[in-house]
């Protein structure tokens, strides 16, 4: 059963949207509303709006908008029902029984989370069993202590093809659950057996502190060495980093990259309590705008190889457009961050953290290394590409810095950099005030709704039908001076959908408000109705506004019902004149 419209109206009102948004974006007042960096695309100048008087949200980067319920959705990839329990949870609210949601919803996720809680307890469990000896040893000889391998909840797969099977059947599991958690597989015999055997468990937890999948290193020369969970109904390598539900709360103001779980944990137990990794995969633009939530510095702290190098060169670019400063850790006599700490002791490494190296010159020395500068034609080719490199940062002065830069490693002047860094720069503004232009050839175009099939096909009425809907939202009482409007007389489906809610909430003493129709409404459609409010409605004369806007709404539904008669009428002609033809033609 669906839950219930006035405990959903109760939830959104005691949900402060700035409150909600800026425990994971840092929002800044301007008049009335609050901007920030998206959560949902890496941006480096805001362009995400908060409006607390409406409770809704737009970025007008990405275009996602919509309330409370939309940004837990998207935000941490949830239906419905499961973004009403997390806001439900937050306010110390119970959600109705009658409002468990479909199948598969709301329980059948916090099903699959208790189940993964179960299985991270038989892994710490079997760690400290005589078959989970090898494991301890692995793990003890990586330097690690009891505490730590408690904190992160460290843990073993026993060697058995069914030992978790088993052990979770007891509980009460069956095989269909380990399936859908990933902790199971089946062959094409259709036998379903443990997805992790005879290895050493990391249990991974989100920043709610729920264990959502896991990672297994292998104890001999089995392939892989690491094996990760599947993507679940719980679990998003791409939204989610090992460790970070522990770094969120590090007071250091950066985050430490690495590239895989030891580092991470040595890290963590030698003190340095910000460092994360990527699970199983290369560092995204999701990840990087998630670290935005908790720091302004990220320091890459990669091994020290050419993977390492590549992966950070990779990195850079996304964690500069999400906006954070990056740096570059460079190890010597060390190939990780693990081995760094056993060779040289913690000291060490927080001297070379403190030493990162800017990503600029980072890139500008790795840029070096391709090129022999004592080559007249190979430094000509450096600078070509080097001067591309500085072209792209934004500040004047880091164009300058690092331009200078650049020109010490070819010794040249810098004067002759910074020509072929401006050189390329008015090429690069050139190409983005042309692409501004021939957008602003297509005004219409912009005043469409981006999904094609919300698309209008009366400008002017659709118009009309949008200031109906923000004079609604903004004078509920308007509601009822509507002169018999009715959602079929809208040219816009969508439109009309909407203002049909509406007045159905008004007439039944609900919240009208955009952010209450979350339920009804899909992401594009929420997005757009965002930026239809998004556009000022002077309150001044409203039942004034509101009558023009109806007579036009009626007045081009009188013109679309003529041209379409008409249309019948001359469809009948065309099929009367071929009639005649035909007949004239027989012998």
């Amino acid at each position: 059963m669906p839950i219930p419209e006035r405990f959903l109206d109760e939830l959104l009102a005691r949900t402060d949207l700035v409150d909600l948004v800026s425990e994971s974006v840092r929002l800044t007042k301007k008049g009335s509303s609050y901007w920030g960096c998206c959560p949902f695309h890496s941006e480096r100048t805001p362009s995400f709006h908060v409006v607390p008087d409406r409770q809704i949200y737009k970025c007008f980067g990405c275009g996602k908008g919509g309330g409370a319920f939309n940004y837990v959705m998207e935000l941490e990839n949830l239906s419905f029902q499961d973004a009403v329990a997390v806001l439900a949870k937050r306010v110390g609210m119970e959600v109705p029984a009658s409002g468990g949601g479909a199948p598969g919803g709301r329980e059948r996720r916090q099903k699959l989370l208790e189940l993964n809680r179960q299985a991270a307890r038989c892994f710490h469990r079997w760690l400290y069993a005589p078959e989970g000896a090898a494991g301890l040893d692995y793990l003890r000889r990586r330097g690690l202590s009891k505490g730590t391998l408690t904190r992160f909840g460290l843990g073993f797969a026993t060697n058995r093809w069914d030992g978790l099977i088993a052990a979770l059947g007891e509980q009460g599991y069956d095989k269909r659950d380990l399936l859908d958690a990933g902790l199971a597989v089946n062959n094409k015999d259709g036998r379903i057996y443990d997805r992790f055997r005879n290895r050493v468990m990391f249990p991974i937890i989100n920043v709610r502190g729920e264990v959502i999948g896991f990672g297994g290193r292998v104890m001999d020369d089995s392939t892989p060495k690491y094996l990760n969970s599947p993507e679940t109904a719980v679990y998003n390598k791409s939204r989610n980093l090992f460790a970070l539900n522990l770094a969120k709360s590090s007071k250091a103001g950066r985050i430490i990259l690495t590239e895989g779980y030891m580092d991470t944990i040595a890290l963590h137990q030698a003190g340095f309590d910000s460092a994360v990794a990527s699970l199983g995969t290369a560092l995204t633009g999701d990840h990087a705008q998630l670290l935005t939530r908790y720091a302004k510095r990220a320091v890459i702290a990669y091994d020290a190889d050419g993977a390492g190098t590549a992966a950070a060169q990779r990195a850079i670019p996304l964690l500069e457009k999400a906006g954070l400063e990056v740096q570059v850790l460079r190890m010597q006599g060390a190939k990780d961050p693990d081995e760094f700490i056993k060779a040289y002791g913690r000291d060490a490494f927080a001297a070379l953290l403190d030493k990162s190296e800017n990503h600029v010159d980072y890139r500008l020395g790795q840029l070096a290394r391709k090129f022999d500068l004592q080559d007249d034609a190979q430094k000509v080719e450096f600078l070509r590409e080097a001067a591309e490199l500085v072209s792209t940062l934004q500040s004047p002065v880091e164009r300058e810095i690092y331009g200078g830069h650049a020109a010490q490693m070819a010794g040249v002047t810098p004067e002759a950099v910074a020509l072929e860094v401006r050189q390329r720069l008015r090429r690069r503004v050139f190409k983005a005030k042309k692409k501004e232009e021939r957008q602003s050839l297509a005004p219409a175009m912009q005043l469409q709704p981006q999904a094609r099939e919300l698309r209008y096909e009366n400008f002017r009425s659709a118009r009309a039908e949008e200031g109906v809907i923000r004079l609604s939202i903004q004078d509920p009482a308007l509601l009822e001076k509507m002169d018999g409007l009715a959602p079929e007389e809208f040219s816009s489906p969508l439109l009309g959908k909407v203002f049909g809610l509406l007045r159905n909430r008004e007439a039944q003493g609900l919240s009208v408000s955009l952010a209450a129709l979350a339920g009804e409404l899909d992401g594009p459609e929420m997005d757009h109705m965002t930026q239809v409010l998004s556009k000022p409605e002077s309150a001044a004369n409203s039942a004034q506004a509101l009558g023009d806007y109806i007579a036009v709404i009626r007045g081009e539904g009188l013109r679309r019902q003529v041209q379409s008669e008409e249309d019948l009428l001359r469809a009948a002609q065309q099929r009367y004149r071929q009639k005649k033809a035909y007949l004239e033609e027989k012998p």
